[in-house]
């Protein structure tokens, strides 16, 4: 087989090596519902995966608006020195996800066998490894720590390193400069549309390795030709190696 230009692999966090989109849809529910009693989990869940893979100012807003939470949380902007309603979902959903990032044994619970092992492999093949991710770098200390990946990367790129977040292209060519390689040289494994966006927009190849959450937003293959859409993890690894060779 030609060897692939590929020569790095850049990897997404949140949804990609741990299911962590989950704990924090669920930090926002006991946030929301804290707000609006009459709210359900499932409810605030199911908005969540709206805009998953969105910046947490920006799920915080999403959110605020569609839950309907202007009047309750506009009336606590004093108690948590705040200026706007979505800042104090914000606040409260922050302080819960805390919580859930001081709990190693439930970080580890949400590991995608599947990525990291895809993650060990390219680093055992000889590629470049390097983690692209819009949670805030303190955050991902924690997740990789008790994940026991903090050695892995190359590279780690945070939402606290660029000015722009994905969509955008702006932190997957940060990391190819910081790997001092071209973006076509990159493969991205991403779970969510915005990554996925960000991916292409920046000129890369990318696998979009789907979770319950962001399925069906790749089920109509506009975003992604299907081929490069894994619903199955037992595929991952089939579906890797022919990237790499349609990139050759």
């Amino acid at each position: 087989m030609t060897r692939s230009r590929i020569r790095a692999f850049i990897f997404d966090l949140d949804g990609t090596l741990a299911e962590t989109e989950r704990l924090k849809a669920l930090s926002y529910a006991a946030a929301a519902r804290e707000l609006r009693p009459d709210l359900t989990e499932n409810r605030v869940v199911d908005a969540f995966s709206e805009f998953v893979g969105q910046t947490r100012d920006d799920m915080a807003r999403n959110l605020t608006v569609r839950l309907g939470l202007e009047e309750t949380a506009g009336a606590r902007m004093t108690e948590f020195g705040v200026r706007e309603p979505w800042q104090v979902l914000s606040a409260m959903r922050t302080r819960r996800y805390r919580e859930v990032l001081a709990d190693r044994g439930l970080l580890r619970a949400q590991r995608y066998p599947h990525n990291i092992a895809l993650l060990h492999w390219a680093r055992g093949e000889g590629y470049r490894t390097a983690l692209c991710s819009m949670s805030h770098r303190d955050e991902i200390r924690k997740v990789l720590d008790a994940l026991d990946l903090a050695g892995c990367f190359d590279v780690i790129a945070s939402v606290d390193d660029v000015s722009r977040p994905k969509p955008d292209p702006e932190i997957d060519l940060l990391v190819a400069r910081r790997l001092d390689l071209a973006p076509a040289e990159c493969l991205v494994i991403e779970d969510s549309p915005p990554g996925v966006r960000a991916a292409i927009a920046a000129n890369m190849a990318v696998i979009a390795v789907t979770t319950p959450l962001t399925r069906e937003k790749f089920r109509d293959g506009a975003l992604l030709d299907r081929h490069w859409v894994v619903g199955d993890p037992a595929t991952l690894m089939t579906v890797v190696r022919e990237r790499l060779e349609a990139v050759a």
